[in-house]
């Protein structure tokens, strides 16, 4: 099982006023992960992990999820910034010293690929062609049932207007071609939207995964602002068995189990 996280928006000082604080909810998050039975085989993060991209935010983020026993693998979001990133994330997950933040690692018999869509400064993606040459050869190195892609930018439309102008915007069209050829991945794993979104995307499917933190307000129509709202934060669960996927929404907030007769 591999459990995904995104858009943690980590900040040292609540967000909105003080009305949303983003590192009390990453704590919940970690907390939620920890209570799954059995316990994951990786967590991944789909980008967005600081507010501000400053260090100290990465610092105090990688503290927290320390507690995380797994194999922990992350690409940056539009409002993560590279330097910070590569200097704290470094210590945990192998990363190239200098250019985008591409991770391959193979569990099991599932092979993760995350691609570092981040353009500095933009909210906006981009997968340029050393991105796309990173995924053609981890996946032909690839030795496993199936891979598991994952990247902050969605490459398609999510029908929230303001959203869609700011997905993937350079790379999509060639991403979608290659993943024609690759039939063994699984998923196309996303953030950034802050909601749960499920959508065909080549030959499988792109699953857009809600924030541990706030959500989105689905503004299909508006193209001028993006409105958060505090619906119940949540991650997903991906369950891998024999080369197929099967994907869960967990809520961070634990509920109340009710026995049947």
């Amino acid at each position: 099982m591999i459990a995904q996280l995104s858009d943690l928006h980590f900040s040292l000082t609540p967000l909105f006023g003080g009305r949303v604080d983003t590192a009390h909810m990453a704590r919940r998050a970690i907390d939620a992960v920890l209570r799954l039975e059995p316990s994951p085989d990786a967590v991944i993060i789909t980008g967005d992990l600081t507010e501000h991209g400053l260090p100290e935010e990465y610092a105090a983020l990688e503290r927290e999820l320390a507690r995380l026993p797994m194999p922990l693998y992350a690409v940056p979001g539009n409002h993560d910034r590279r330097d910070a990133f590569r200097q704290v994330w470094s210590r945990r997950q192998s990363l190239p010293e200098a250019g985008p933040l591409h991770v391959a690692a193979d569990l099991g018999g599932v092979r993760l690929i995350g691609l570092d869509t981040l353009v500095e400064d933009q909210p906006h993606g981009r997968l340029d062609p050393e991105g796309l040459g990173f995924l053609a050869q981890a996946l032909d190195a690839g030795t496993g049932d199936c891979a598991l892609l994952f990247m902050h930018h969605p490459p398609l439309d999510c029908g929230i207007a303001k959203m869609d102008s700011i997905r993937l915007q350079q790379g999509a069209a060639e991403l979608e071609r290659m993943l024609l050829d690759h039939p063994e991945v699984e998923r196309v794993l996303c953030g950034h939207v802050h909601r749960n979104i499920q959508a065909r995307f080549a030959n499988t499917i792109c699953n857009i995964a809600p924030s541990v933190a706030h959500q989105i307000v689905p503004d299909f129509n508006r193209t001028d602002v993006i409105r958060a709202l505090l619906d119940p934060p949540a991650f997903l669960l991906h369950r891998v068995k024999r080369g197929h996927a099967i994907s869960h929404l967990i809520y961070v907030d634990p509920s109340t189990a009710v026995a049947s007769e």
